[in-house]
């Protein structure tokens, strides 16, 4: 091979992978609050998404930094599933203008004479404009003018490799053939990270006589294929949610690919057919353009029916811990329309967010210095939202025709789940400042607070609900016994620390423990005590609907003396 050719070869990919890098950085921070808005506010519904992805796509020349830009949004929970999705289907619509810049700006005009001058004024702006907006749009500039420039390097590096490199020989033609180029689009993807510059390359190719056109769009498939794993990397170690946004940009590609592949001489006849009709020139490059654009609207058109189920499917993959935990169990919309199922429903769930509020208590009570930090997080999360859902069936129950006892029980029920709620806070607080506290040295308040401590654990224990032989009395009366405990505590840390046997910190820090554990446990025994009534009135109501109407009842048999009388 000719040494010349081949550092031309690598010299303009060199350029144009250095031009994409630096107008897509210099795009993304020139635009930077543009694209935060238009990500915000211009994605409220999936055909919006779908506008709003185009249009930032191709502002910053990067599907795959706009799929970032999304997961990112949607880890930090500014975007929804469904928002996301539509942004998705625009990002992969939007990365086809670069395929267009190539095959107008790049093969149509003196590129030299184009690109000399935005490197000259980028450049310019770059020097005069240091930590501003105009730097990064001069970066933006002479990115472009690269590019361009590496595109023409290119275009006539391939010029002269066509004929020495029989491309269009590898697997001898036919489906090996197109197989074998999807391969090569996807490692160009993989390789540089830029489906967008992968393209670029592809098209040079052709148009340098190369590679053939049905070749060619295999190549561009594969290059499609090969974006994926930009979203696959970014979401290491990210949210389900992140992971749920990736998924969809995943199947997106890969169904454009599969379709695309089925349909490949149909494509390029029918984008043959199109390029007449609307009178573009008869080229390899705006026929791959084409074909680019042609296959990403073809996923557009067969996944757009189906965003509901995709959504659905998605929600229920990449599932954590929490999001496990916090699956309502017994919350069902079909025991709506039976108030008394409902009501049962409710009591339940809520009982067992009572269970989980009192294990974090107890995780607290017992732990020599912290609780698990993933368990309580993990726990509290799932808390919050079995207690949400649970306020919405509340209000769809509200929705039907209830009876009246039902109807104010209802309070009841949402009183409950603030308790538990207060619960949970109190102990994951509490288990934060257990953290922090000093390791504690005097043996008198040692002993008084293990007592404490075991006295709580019995009271959180009293305070449930659906243990055999609950009493809300008893558990009233250790409640006022606890609180006799608190105060004489309480007057022990003062005297430990007027003494000097505490410090001062250290006082005040066992003083606002102890003073949450005290809350936590009001709380807890509040919780139990109108749970129990809930749990009283479903059973009530279920024992009621299981026994037999009068006329259900068998006759009662009469005594042998009345029938003597009779």
């Amino acid at each position: 091979m000719d040494f010349g050719l081949f550092g031309s070869f690598i010299g303009g990919i060199g350029l144009f992978l250095l031009g994409m890098r630096m107008m897509t950085d210099g795009l993304k921070l020139a635009a930077g609050p543009a694209l935060r808005h238009i990500l915000g506010q211009w994605t409220r519904t999936p055909l919006r998404g779908i506008f709003a992805g185009v249009l930032i796509t191709s502002m910053v020349q990067s599907s795959s930094a706009v799929t970032v830009a999304t997961i990112g949004f949607v880890n930090a929970g500014l975007l929804s599933l469904v928002q996301s999705v539509g942004v998705i289907y625009g990002a992969n619509v939007g990365t086809t203008t670069t395929s267009w810049l190539v095959a107008i700006v790049g093969f149509k005009i003196n590129v030299q004479a184009l690109a000399l001058p935005f490197i000259g004024i980028g450049a310019a702006l770059r020097l005069t404009g240091t930590h501003s907006r105009r730097a990064a749009v001069g970066d933006a500039l002479v990115g472009f003018g690269l590019f361009f420039l590496g595109v023409d390097v290119l275009k006539s590096a391939f010029e002269g490799l066509g004929q020495r490199v029989p491309l269009a020989e590898l697997g001898g033609g036919g489906i090996d053939t197109v197989l074998i180029f999807v391969g090569i689009g996807f490692l160009l993807t993989l390789l540089m990270q830029s489906s967008s510059a992968s393209i670029a390359l592809i098209l040079t190719a052709t148009m340098g006589g190369m590679v053939p056109l049905t070749a060619a769009a295999a190549a561009v498939i594969g290059a499609n294929v090969g974006t994926t794993s930009t979203a696959a990397l970014a979401v290491i170690g990210a949210t389900s949610s992140a992971k749920r946004v990736a998924a969809a940009h995943v199947l997106f590609n890969i169904l454009v690919a599969i379709a695309a592949l089925l349909i490949l001489p149909l494509m390029l006849t029918a984008v043959d057919a199109t390029a007449h009709i609307l009178a573009l020139e008869d080229s390899p490059a705006i026929t791959l353009a084409l074909f680019h654009t042609a296959s990403k609207l073809l996923g557009v058109a067969l996944l757009w029916p189906l965003t509901p189920r995709l959504v659905t499917f998605l929600s229920r993959r990449f599932r954590t811990a929490e999001e496990e935990l916090g699956k309502p169990r017994y919350l069902d919309k079909n025991v709506l329309a039976t108030p008394t199922l409902a009501i049962d429903a409710v009591a339940l769930e809520l009982a067992r967010i009572g269970g989980m509020a009192r294990d974090m208590a107890q995780m607290t009570l017992t732990a020599e210095r912290t609780a698990p930090a993933n368990l309580m997080t993990s726990d509290k999360l799932a808390i919050a939202s079995l207690v949400e859902a649970v306020g919405q069936f509340a209000v769809q129950m509200q929705r039907t025709t209830l009876p009246a006892e039902f109807d104010e029980s209802l309070p009841d029920a949402l009183r409950v789940a603030r308790y538990y709620t207060s619960v949970a806070d109190l102990a994951d607080n509490a288990a934060q400042m257990q953290e922090r506290m000093s390791v504690l040295q005097d043996e008198p308040l040692i002993s008084e607070i293990t007592f404490f401590r075991a006295d709580a654990l019995k009271l959180l224990q009293a305070a449930d609900p659906q243990a055999a032989g609950y009493d809300s009395a008893a558990a009233d009366r250790m409640l006022a016994a606890m609180e006799d405990a608190y105060q004489s505590l309480k007057a022990h840390l003062l005297r430990a620390g007027s003494e000097g046997r505490l410090r001062t910190e250290q006082m005040v820090e066992l003083l606002d423990f102890y003073s949450r554990i005290r809350r936590l446990l009001q709380q807890a025994v509040k919780g139990a005590r109108y749970l129990h009534r809930l749990l009283d009135l479903a059973a009530a109501t279920r024992q009621k609907k299981e026994e037999p109407t009068p006329a259900e009842e068998p006759a009662a048999e009469q005594p042998a003396s009345e029938d003597k009388a009779a």
